[in-house]
């Protein structure tokens, strides 16, 4: 059995550094600069439900997010980067405290944009490890040939929810009816894209223009599974500071360290250009093309084996 184990963890791990190679050969050829940034910061986005691991007086990143955008406010209009982030009390088959991050964004862009090449990278790996548009993830036969489903969060509950949104929102119910409830629906035929998702539920990302309760974010799901966040970004440095703050209150009621006001960023953010941006887990994308049960079975070491 751990004979079996180790040969198709091998198997797992030379499909990773296949598909991590094919990914970069993506953006290179579209034009996007690969970047770096640092890893230890002095200031995490201060989101209500990711919990920073510290680093002597500073922070493990738990996304490249913040300094990214400060690139986008240098004037770099096309970026992408394959790092580690950070995360605590993360831990189960879809989790892990250190994952690799695909984070991407592209200027004068929006959410649509971003949800089709979002949609075209998927298949550019598919399309390198073979020609059928059909792939098996975890008992599910998934057509990823398009379209793929767009569908409205408020659309989601009606059709997969036991309430509706406003109720779950008004209940505090809105994470516990998308894990439970609709997630697990989403993707198992075709993947679907979620998107326009609450403005109370999309802390960085730009208002919906006319309808300012609605916030331009999309989740991408495939096999029951998330596999990415994006976002048209929030560009006003006033709103992003009110809604750090709010994040912030979150954060205090619930009894959980808070995090210093991110102020260098908040003080290029002024410079940013219209922009929209991804944040896909590799990991994930690993298990998806590996028909892998969990994400221990698409790494190289877990935490339990040092």
């Amino acid at each position: 059995m751990q004979k079996n184990h180790q040969t198709r963890l091998r198997k797992n791990l030379i499909l990773r550094s296949r598909i991590i190679q094919t990914v970069r050969n993506f953006f290179i050829d579209r034009g996007y600069l690969e970047v770096e940034t640092p890893s230890r910061i002095p200031a995490p986005a201060p989101e209500a439900h990711i919990d920073a691991q510290e680093s002597g007086d500073w922070f493990l990143q738990t996304s490249p997010e913040l300094c990214m955008k400060r690139l986008l406010a240098a004037g770099f209009t096309h970026i992408f980067q394959i790092c580690k982030c950070f995360r605590m009390n993360e831990r189960g088959h879809l989790h892990i405290p250190e994952l690799t991050m695909l984070e991407w964004y592209l200027a004068d862009a929006t959410y649509l944009e971003l949800m089709e090449e979002c949609e075209t990278l998927i298949r550019f790996v598919a399309d390198s490890e073979g020609p059928e548009r059909l792939i098996r993830f975890q008992g599910n036969k998934i057509d990823l040939s398009k379209p793929w489903e767009r569908l409205r969060v408020s659309d989601a509950f009606a059709r997969y929810a036991p309430l509706p949104l406003e109720q779950a929102l008004s209940e505090d119910l809105f994470d516990e009816m998308i894990g439970l409830e609709i997630e697990p629906r989403l993707g198992l035929e075709k993947p679907v894209f979620l998107y326009d998702y609450p403005a109370i539920h999309g802390a960085l990302a730009r208002r919906k223009p006319g309808n300012p309760d609605i916030a331009e974010r999309f989740e991408l799901y495939i096999g029951g599974m998330e596999l990415c966040n994006g976002f048209t970004e929030l560009t006003d440095p006033e709103e992003q500071r009110k809604r750090f703050e709010e994040e912030i209150q979150f954060r205090k009621s619930a009894g959980k360290r808070i995090y210093p006001m991110p102020e260098t960023f908040l003080t290029d953010l002024k410079f940013m250009p219209d922009a929209a941006g991804n944040a896909l887990g590799l990991d994930r994308l690993v298990m998806m093309f590996a028909d892998a049960a969990g994400i221990d079975d698409v790494i190289a070491f877990t935490p339990e084996d040092l």
